[in-house]
């Protein structure tokens, strides 16, 4: 017995860890915490949306006080790390951010959020964190069988996001079409393989592609009609002149909400393509799905029922906090033939219930749905519906009033995304120049994108905050930056 050993336990006396704070500690900390949430909660209409300029000298600088040579305070870093937040940070929760998909996240998602990390469930197998496991899937169902999937059939996992839910899809529908893929990889295919999807689709699928091993020269994007929406008859050429150079389709990716210009790809009609040609049909309705929780908006995704796999993101107009996405598909078998793997480390597996990793590109992680579960518990189908409809209409009052205005808009859809730009024969800034202007004003934030090759200013509202008070300064601060400063008297 080594001498160590012999001490005993008793080396070690009663000293506490030293990770763990005391009680009083812990409840300056919360009493800390729930000041700063609050006072941003309280500030986020009147607080300018971001930094004038964010300069990575000073907030290095700022850093650099800590070394963490020596413990400190509790409160003090909230404080200070609250402090940095605020001012080096676009305020996405503001309800004059008409930005990207980034609403404020519901308050009882955020307490999800925390109450997820103070008990820190580990996802990975059943065993451990039977309540958890069972909550996600019992959400996944919900959203499946809202989307129109069958609900016996319903298999998927919550992800960081839509990049992952959707290479998930590329990964699942691999293995759907080429038995060797799994053991053997791109090398046993017989030909190069490849992915459709639009021209206006979001392009994580060329990382997608390269972090798969296809290359991104596996990826096909098929032009758009002159609604933004995938061009059917173009898919139909591109796979015919793939079949005939000897490469192998696949997979469709069809687009339910663009980022750029909120289309909605033809669902029923690349549901059909995909049903002729033998090929896995993807629908990424990353933000857009959310609509399905509406009995109004729910027909903007008809034909999406017919998907072999759907991404849909949480931490988008579901309005909880980043990151949570979700992988929906109808294909359990080969979803865990995607991700199978056994491990002599890893808990055995039960016969009524099936382990998360055995089905999700990761392992160990964070109780991600939670978020979702109390936001749905608290505010219910019906809540989510209003919401969106809500949105909806205010995206119909800012295109009304835009054209008012004599803007000229540049995208049709039923979605709360207005793309535009200044009216082609007057006296006007460029697009850069005028989104340059609205950001360093503070008041509002809006992006810019390409529309057919064009450069246009884009607003969208998914911010369950923004009212019709909202859209007027919008508007005000159009005009106002419209104006050629040389001209302003």
């Amino acid at each position: 017995m080594s001498e160590e050993s012999s001490a005993g336990d008793g080396a070690f006396g009663r000293e506490e860890s030293a990770l763990d704070l005391d009680t009083e500690v812990r409840a300056r900390a919360w009493r800390t915490l729930e000041r700063s949430v609050e006072e941003h909660l309280a500030a986020a209409r009147n607080r300018a949306l971001g930094p004038d300029e964010a300069a990575p000298a000073e907030i290095r600088e700022r850093l650099k006080g800590y070394g963490f040579t020596a413990p400190r305070e509790l409160g003090q870093v909230l404080d200070e790390v609250t402090t940095m937040l605020r001012d080096w940070t676009v305020h996405t929760s503001s309800p004059t951010y008409f930005g990207l998909f980034n609403p404020a996240p519901a308050f009882a998602g955020v307490i999800g959020d925390a109450l997820a990390a103070a008990i820190n469930p580990q996802l990975a197998v059943w065993s451990h964190a039977p309540a958890a496991v069972e909550i996600e899937q019992h959400l996944l169902r919900f959203v499946g069988g809202v989307l129109g999937l069958p609900r016996d059939a319903i298999a998927g996992s919550f992800t960081s996001g839509g990049a992952e839910a959707n290479h998930t899809a590329v990964l699942l529908a691999l293995t759907r079409t080429f038995p060797a893929y799994p053991e053997h990889g791109v090398r046993a295919l017989p030909g190069q393989p490849v992915l459709y999807a639009s021209e206006e689709s979001h392009l994580a699928w060329l990382k997608i592609a390269h972090g798969c091993g296809l290359g991104r020269a596996a990826v096909r994007l098929v032009p758009v009609t002159p609604a933004l929406t995938m061009d059917t008859a173009a898919l139909r050429a591109a796979i015919d002149e793939d079949r005939a150079a000897g490469r192998v389709p696949f997979l469709v990716v069809a687009t339910a909400g663009t980022t750029g210009a909120g289309a909605v790809d033809p669902l029923p009609g690349i549901a059909d393509i995909c049903a002729e040609q033998g090929l896995h049909l993807h629908a990424d309705a990353a933000w857009a799905g959310a609509v399905a929780l509406s009995p109004r908006l729910a027909p903007l995704l008809s034909g999406i029922e017919r998907a072999d796999s759907i991404t849909v993101d949480a931490h988008k107009w579901f309005s909880v906090p980043m990151g949570a996405g979700m992988f929906l598909c109808r294909h359990r078998a080969q979803l865990h033939e995607t991700f199978r793997v056994d491990t002599a480390y890893m808990p055995a597996a039960t016969e009524l219930t099936e382990d998360p990793y055995t089905y999700s590109l990761q392992w160990s992680r964070r109780f991600t749905g939670l978020k979702l579960f109390l936001t749905l518990a608290v505010h219910g189908r019906d809540g989510y519906a209003r919401q969106f409809e809500r949105d909806v209409r205010l995206g119909r009052l800012l295109r009304r009033r835009l054209a008012e205005d004599g803007w000229q808009l540049v995208n049709d859809t039923e979605l709360p995304v207005v793309c535009f730009r200044p009216p082609r024969n007057a006296t006007r800034s460029s697009v850069s120049e005028i989104a340059a202007r609205l950001t360093a004003g503070g008041r509002v934030w809006i992006s810019t994108t390409r529309v057919l090759g064009e450069p246009v200013l884009r607003a969208c509202i998914t911010n369950h905050r923004t009212t019709p008070s909202d859209i007027d300064v919008l508007l005000h601060e159009l005009r106002r930056a419209r104006q050629d400063p040389k001209e302003t008297p």
